[in-house]
């Protein structure tokens, strides 16, 4: 099938050639699509998932049958209307035993879908819900590592206000959190004022996270302890937004370190140590990124839009 294509290359360092190649363009594989977000490629199914939070919807993708509805509700299950403009689920990803795992807008919970890959229901187990008896705002993006610990970012956008004034938000910051094995939630960074993507760099020693904050559009890296964390940051994209559409949002980290970022005007190309090696400049604001197994194919969802573009490995 032949796709429409979308976006171009800025080429800002010649490192750039060996991640992608200056040419490429990104295939629209699937559109129409209310806010497109937290794309995985499963490998066992050959599928990419992805939600439409406002949709409170996953679709499904694959080759053959291009795009179908995988899991309805997906974030939000209560019986009542939501009062939420984005109810649906956000990130999502796998345990170590090939279960999906879904940050819930709408539930307000990290979840794991009680059900096979291959057969969808949306029944969905609480992996938690609360930090000090107090419920999180909306999950929205998280990664394990190889220990088995879940951390994620919550910031406020699932909640009907969307902002830190909601009455509906009990926790008075915006948090990223490790849940362990044992089911413990520990507080890791509070002072992000938009805790959005999240990834590990090789090693597990370090995560960069996101901030969706228009007068801090930033990227962090928390140096990870058992219980803590010390922040720096990595790279502030907070001068260079004019008239691009998106901020720092999803964010994908390969084996060799290599960042692709959602931000300002589409997808930042970054080496480990934070320089920009390039851009994916896409016209429609980008949230997420997601690669394939072999790491050489790259998955975005892009507001209506999900592409699909070559990488060089």
């Amino acid at each position: 099938m032949k796709y429409k294509t979308t976006g171009s290359i800025e080429r800002l360092d010649p490192a750039l050639d060996a991640i992608i190649d200056t040419g490429a363009t990104a295939e629209i594989i699937a559109e129409g699509f209310k806010w497109s977000e937290g794309p995985l490629w499963v490998e066992s199914e050959q599928m990419l998932l992805f939600s439409d939070v406002p949709a409170n919807t996953i679709y499904k993708w694959t080759e053959e049958n291009g795009t179908e509805i995988y899991l309805r509700p997906s974030g939000y299950t209560g019986l009542e209307p939501s009062q939420s403009r984005e109810p649906g689920s956000n990130g999502l990803l796998l345990d170590s035993n090939g279960h999906l795992v879904l940050c819930q807008h709408g539930n307000r919970q990290l979840a794991r879908m009680d059900a096979p890959l291959d057969k969808p229901e949306a029944r969905f187990v609480a992996l938690a819900t609360h930090y000090n008896g107090k419920r999180f705002s909306s999950p929205n993006d998280a990664v394990y590592n190889s220990m088995g610990d879940l951390f994620f970012t919550d910031p406020p956008y699932g909640l009907p206000a969307q902002n830190d004034d909601d009455p509906a938000k009990e926790i008075g910051f915006n948090g990223v959190y490790k849940i362990t094995p044992g089911g413990d939630v520990v507080l890791l960074e509070g002072s992000i004022t938009r805790p959005n993507g999240i990834a590990f760099f090789p090693g597990e020693k370090k995560l960069l996270v996101a901030c969706s904050d228009a007068k801090a559009a930033n990227w962090y890296v928390l140096s990870i302890g058992e219980h803590t964390a010390s922040r720096s940051l990595f790279y502030s994209a907070t001068n260079e937004r004019e008239r691009l559409k998106g901020l720092p949002d999803g964010l994908k980290i390969d084996k060799n370190g290599t960042v692709f970022a959602s931000g300002p005007g589409g997808i930042w190309i970054f080496n480990a140590d934070g320089h920009v090696l390039g851009k994916i400049k896409l016209d429609e604001a980008a949230s997420n990124v997601a690669l394939s197994a072999d790491e050489k194919t790259a998955y975005i969802t892009n507001h209506q839009y999900v592409l699909r573009i070559k990488l060089r490995k």
